[in-house]
């Protein structure tokens, strides 16, 4: 039996999908909004998880501000957000040059589909690059952190409130750890990836003798301009809470542990915004793919760029999922 087939549009496009085309679009568009929509729910199921979890922990969990407070070249200085919203400036912008490139499209200009199509690429190379040195950070951490036993994380502030450093209050102990070196016979050994810089000796050590350092819980107290601050203890507090409670030294994040908080803001962190940069990165080699195409004149000589504004559609999509992280992750 014959397929029946409907032609629609003034470019007559094909539908191969019955005798009408719903809301006058391609087979092609179609397929895309339908993976579009369950993309959707995918990461609205992300999120949601991501909500709950925060809610539970809602003490301990990690302040964006000190977490994602670096920038490129500037080392040791405090930029809160800086990078993560150039980054958010990038995608976003590189959805609008991919606007614009459909845009083109639809007018068969292939001059300025190339230059836009190939700006969009470049958005989305400079986003997964800078999420890529963003992960690589916050896996290494900048001050470290004491765990205590029921996975509390605490860290050390000086008398004004500012985060210190493991190396500035660590004193090194002689005997405690052996490095690694030809001389002492354990150069062959491998030493353990999560072995951090310093014992949990030296760290106390080294702040009996430093008066003017302080522990910082994860405990919230609000203060009179409603914002909220950790709570700070006493010399005595720290002290006791150091010796009697402390089982280990942590430094950056990973799966397991995280200085930053809870090891649960970690693992959604990597998952989430690694799922999404997944989708970005993807999304740059179908670019890639379609400008080549572009540049070759496949889409010239159909007098159609649909493919272009098919992949529009998910780079848009991708665009609006980070709007959705960034506020879930950063803001929030």
């Amino acid at each position: 039996m014959d397929a029946t087939v409907a032609r629609t549009g003034t470019e007559g496009k094909t539908w191969g999908g019955g005798s009408k085309s719903p809301l006058k679009a391609s087979y092609g568009k179609m397929m895309m909004w339908y993976f579009i929509t369950s993309d959707a729910l995918t990461f609205s199921a992300f999120l949601a998880a991501y909500g709950f979890s925060r809610f539970k922990f809602l003490d301990e969990w990690p302040i964006a501000d000190e977490v994602f407070n670096h920038f490129p070249f500037l080392h040791g200085v405090d930029a809160p957000m800086y990078y993560v919203a150039l980054m958010t400036f990038i995608l976003i912008f590189s959805s609008v040059t991919m606007v614009l490139a459909v845009d083109a499209g639809h007018q068969l200009k292939k001059g300025k589909v190339t230059t836009y199509l190939f700006l969009t690429i470049i958005g989305g190379l400079i986003f997964v690059g800078s999420q890529a040195w963003e992960w690589k950070n916050f896996i290494k951490g900048e001050h470290g952190a004491i765990e205590t036993a029921n996975g509390r994380i605490l860290h050390f502030v000086n008398a004004e409130g500012e985060r210190v450093s493991l190396k500035d209050v660590a004193t090194p102990i002689e005997g405690v750890r052996t490095e690694h070196e030809n001389n002492n016979g354990v150069w062959f050994l491998k030493e353990p990836s999560t072995m951090s810089s310093y014992s949990l000796e030296e760290v106390i050590k080294g702040f009996e003798t430093k008066d003017d350092f302080l522990v910082r819980t994860h405990v919230l107290n609000e203060e009179e301009d409603h914002s909220k601050v950790r709570k700070v203890l006493s010399r005595e507090e720290s002290l006791e809470i150091l010796k009697n409670n402390a089982v280990g030294v942590v430094e950056g994040a990973n799966l397991t542990h995280n200085e930053y908080g809870p090891p649960l803001f970690a693992d959604f962190f990597f998952f989430i915004t690694g799922f999404h940069g997944f989708h970005v990165f993807t999304g740059v080699l179908i670019n890639i793919i379609i400008f080549i195409n572009v540049v070759l004149g496949t889409y010239e000589k159909r007098r159609s760029y649909e493919m272009v504004e098919k992949v529009g559609l998910y780079w848009h999509f991708v665009d609006l999922v980070w709007v959705f992280v960034f506020t879930f992750f950063y803001l929030v």
